[in-house]
């Protein structure tokens, strides 16, 4: 299955293209990556165009799509499903939507950070969202559900021992490692997964209530 990867939950913006061969035992290859620093590209497009054209595929011959959801960048996130969301309406490709925490603690897994991991990403409003995993050559096993988390909260997670990651952690939390979610890394994730879903049932993970006011009605003015 050729799958293509899209991650650009961050300012580190990237798209994938993984391959899994008939042998089930045989690991995913990487035909290629194309990385953007900044976040800040007019057209996210020519990053999926970069990582085709590296690959030697087009369009077409792509079968499945693997979205990091995030938390992070909302518009970042909202391209990428939007993008998902036009493909499978062109053609009949899957769908896969994965947890950019997840990303980011295998990705630790394959840079070599093992023991207790806290994965920490700002979700703005004073506010970060922490994640827990005990990582190990082998696997990530989550251990502490993502939820959201006082600057507080955080560092007594650093006190208690363990590596924090993300992508701007050093930013807050001296000793943590910077480390980006990656879609070369989120393809490989998706290549063990069966949990597909339609375009229109893909939604970014943000684990705020939705809030917004209610317009008045209009007002009515009187014919003079």
């Amino acid at each position: 299955m050729k799958i293509l990867a899209l991650e650009f939950s961050s300012t580190q913006r990237s798209a994938a293209v993984v391959q899994l061969g008939g042998d089930a035992m045989a690991a995913p290859a990487i035909s290629a990556e194309t990385v953007e620093a900044g976040g800040r590209s007019p057209n996210l497009l020519s990053l999926v165009e970069d990582a085709l054209r590296a690959a030697a595929l087009d369009r077409a011959q792509i079968e499945c799509l693997a979205i990091g959801l995030g938390p992070g960048s909302y518009a970042g996130i909202r391209s990428a499903i939007a993008l998902a969301q036009g493909w499978q309406l062109a053609a009949e490709v899957k769908l896969i939507g994965i947890s950019s925490v997840d990303c980011l603690a295998a990705q630790a897994r394959e840079e070599g950070i093992h023991g207790r991991v806290h994965v920490v990403i700002d979700a703005q409003r004073n506010e970060f969202y922490l994640a827990g995993y005990d990582v190990d050559a082998e696997a990530c096993r989550e251990v502490e559900p993502l939820r959201l988390a006082t600057l507080s909260e955080v560092r007594a997670r650093v006190e208690a021992g363990g590596t924090v990651i993300g992508p701007e952690a050093a930013n807050w939390f001296p000793g943590s490692r910077v480390i980006f979610p990656r879609a070369a890394t989120l393809g490989r994730l998706a290549c063990s997964r069966t949990d597909f879903i339609p375009g229109e049932a893909m939604e970014p993970i943000y684990l705020r209530p939705t809030q917004f006011v209610k317009a008045p009605p209009p007002r009515i003015v009187p014919s003079p």
